[in-house]
């Protein structure tokens, strides 16, 4: 038996122990809920635990002012494991496997967890497909991030953490070398190409020396592009098909062998780090790389401490493609142990938290303490930092929609937000989505991880000339062969159909 499905076997044994439990205890249950609902009455807090996770440097304090005042506006008592998004995952599973639940529990990657999953089809969760409706904050949440976090059988099991959509990652490129060299912004690829290689071949930065790169590889930006969709499946004529069978994945790695063979990526490219590949940018030593959004202001303001016009531009589209998210960055369960009353306080609660005025107070507290309004923009104050007011606290669980969210960074000028604030609604025009999110295969998930890694390899061959692409056309024939990659194809189609055809 492997790790993976020792663990889900031992969380499903845990999970309906935990439902035979509160079956045979159900009276004890209803008691509590009813004393709890005529506490409510009185004004009695109602207790909810919370495991999340926290980006600041310390997790807000139990004498934390916001927290306080979240508590006393939706009556409530609040107990929050705060855990470093480091070692999250880790926090994560160790309270599944115990069996030990709090009301509310953050999972940051609920789409790929099989963990998650396998106890969902337990029962372990509350379904909370029609239930959101009824909450108008939560119900305000784009109808894609709900779709997208559905379940291969419709149905949600988890309050979105929401973020946008549409528009906030893919590939941004220096305009001042653009406007430096006579270029125009590309609208497709060879247009980039011709983009990257002058970044690479004319001194972009006029410093007399050959020290720039075209672009920072992203093998998946191109490919995406070239395939018109997003990872690794594209629908067609109904079905999911793997992109490693169509021509345009092709097209991709000729692409991408040409940009390493004439030298327009970093010969290394395979060994840079994410930060080794940021401090790149921020010093000027490359005109392309793929970058969120508000990554990108982050990037030009460190860029003007040395040349004051700089400025890394989001593209946005290629090939009329353009990237989209599924809208989160992870879901707040709530397990089936809590009692319904308990479940429609919760749903309350983080309703609450949906709203404008819940989501303000838990990202920036008090006006004129924790922040200050300048130009339609709330920034922060030496207080905020005092008391740990920001979206990397509480931020992590109250958060209201709103598309933009990423367009902004502290210090961006009000020009800037609105140019960005404008590229993102192109893009959303020309959003192409990926097809398998929510998609469940048994033969995903116990071959493809070996198949990846092949797959990859193989890429990696004929994108750096260690293997002909004529080897390519070798491969993916011998993939079509194989009775383990047919059952994924087989099994990731049919239930993308099923999934589609139950989706609300």
């Amino acid at each position: 038996m492997s790790k993976k499905n020792a663990v889900i076997k031992l969380c499903s044994l845990q999970v309906s122990l935990a439902l035979l439990l509160a079956a045979c205890g159900g009276g004890g249950g209803e008691q509590a809920n009813s004393v709890e609902q005529e506490g409510g009455k009185q004004g009695k807090p109602t207790q909810i635990s919370i495991l999340s996770s926290f980006y600041s440097q310390e997790p807000p304090s139990e004498d934390n002012p916001i927290i306080k005042e979240i508590e006393k506006r939706t009556n409530t008592k609040l107990n929050i494991a705060w855990t470093s998004s480091n070692n999250y995952t880790d926090k994560l599973n160790v309270t599944l496997a115990s069996g030990e639940l709090p009301d509310l529990i953050l999972t940051t990657d609920p789409l790929n967890s099989s963990v998650i999953k396998g106890m969902a089809a337990q029962g372990a969760f509350w379904d909370l497909t029609n239930l959101y409706k009824n909450y108008p904050n939560l119900a305000k949440f784009p109808e894609e991030t709900w779709k997208n976090l559905a379940y291969a059988d419709g149905h949600n099991y988890g309050i979105p953490r929401v973020r946008p959509v549409y528009g906030q990652n893919g590939l941004s490129i220096r305009r001042d070398w653009l406007d430096k060299l006579g270029l125009k912004m590309p609208t497709n690829m060879d247009e980039l190409y011709e983009a990257m290689k002058a970044f690479t071949n004319n001194d972009p930065d006029g410093n007399g020396k050959n020290d720039t790169y075209g672009v920072i590889l992203n093998i998946r930006a191109f490919e995406n592009v070239f395939n018109k969709t997003i990872g690794d499946w594209k629908v067609q004529d109904g079905k999911l098909v793997p992109t490693v069978y169509l021509s345009t994945e092709k097209d991709a790695l000729m692409y991408a062998n040409k940009l390493y063979k004439e030298k327009l990526i970093p010969e290394d490219f395979l060994m840079l780090k994410p930060s080794q590949i940021l401090d790149m940018l921020k010093a000027g030593k490359a005109g392309v790389a793929t970058q969120a959004i508000d990554q990108v202001w982050n990037i030009t303001a460190e860029l003007r401490k040395q040349k004051p016009d700089a400025y890394m531009e989001p593209i946005v589209s290629l090939n009329g493609v353009s990237e989209t998210e599924i809208g989160s960055f992870g879901m707040f369960l709530i397990p089936k142990t809590v009692p319904e009353a308990k479940l429609k306080k919760i749903m309350e609660f983080m309703d609450y938290g949906a709203s404008a005025e819940g989501s303000d107070l838990a990202n920036f507290g008090f006006k004129d303490v924790h922040f200050v309004e300048k130009d339609g923009f709330k920034i922060p104050t030496e207080q905020a930092v005092k008391d740990n007011v920001s979206q990397q606290a509480f931020g992590q669980i109250f958060l209201s929609y709103n598309k933009y969210l990423k367009a902004y960074v502290p210090g961006i000028p009000k020009e800037y937000y609105d140019r960005h604030v404008k590229i993102m609604d192109e893009r959303a025009k020309n959003a192409v989505n990926d097809p398998s999110v929510g998609v469940d295969s048994e033969a995903w998930i116990k071959f493809w991880p070996e198949y990846n890694k092949k797959i990859t390899d193989m890429k990696l061959h004929v994108i750096m000339g260690k293997e002909p692409i004529e080897k390519w056309d070798a491969f993916v024939n011998q993939l079509k062969t194989e009775p383990n990659f047919t059952k994924i194809v087989q099994e990731m189609s049919e239930s993308y159909v099923k999934r589609n055809s139950t989706k609300k």
